[in-house]
């Protein structure tokens, strides 16, 4: 698990979002779950748990790439200790993040994740980095 804000934003795998005691640990109290191949993971009731089962790769439907961008868009924004995962941590959680970050700073989504995956194992599919800059691109923002 790599934090990203520090006490507020993380970037994990699946194993690291079954690990609850871990988690609850940290102070998250929002999971972002991106991977459609992992079963749902069963949290406490005071953490919000949101699960947007997307395809590493093209094919996503863009509403549920458009939600998932506004929800970690939101949590960043509120403040609110937030986990974002997918299964290897490398490819959706990344992504999701960048372009969440790239529309609440109004910054290009390439240069955010180019920062954010720096130096750190990732593996971004071109499929589904392209259908997040569309989606970013249609809203107008993320793309300076």
């Amino acid at each position: 698990m790599r934090e990203i804000i520090p006490s507020r934003l993380w970037i994990g795998n699946a194993m690291d979002a079954r690990n609850v005691t871990g988690v609850l640990d940290l102070g998250v109290s929002a999971i972002v779950d991106l991977a459609v191949e992992e079963p749902a993971i069963q949290f406490p009731r005071d953490v919000v748990y949101c699960r947007f089962p997307l395809i590493d790769g093209t094919g996503n439907q863009p509403a549920f790439l458009r939600v998932a961008i506004a929800t970690v868009a939101s949590f960043i924004a509120s403040r609110t200790p937030t986990l974002v995962t997918c299964g290897a941590g490398m490819s959706r959680s990344p992504a999701i993040v960048a372009a969440a970050m790239a529309t609440t700073k109004r910054i290009a989504l390439a240069d955010v994740l180019e920062k954010l995956t720096a130096g750190q194992p990732h593996d971004v599919s071109p499929g589904l980095l392209a259908e997040i800059t569309r989606l970013v691109a249609e809203t107008g923002r993320g793309t300076e």
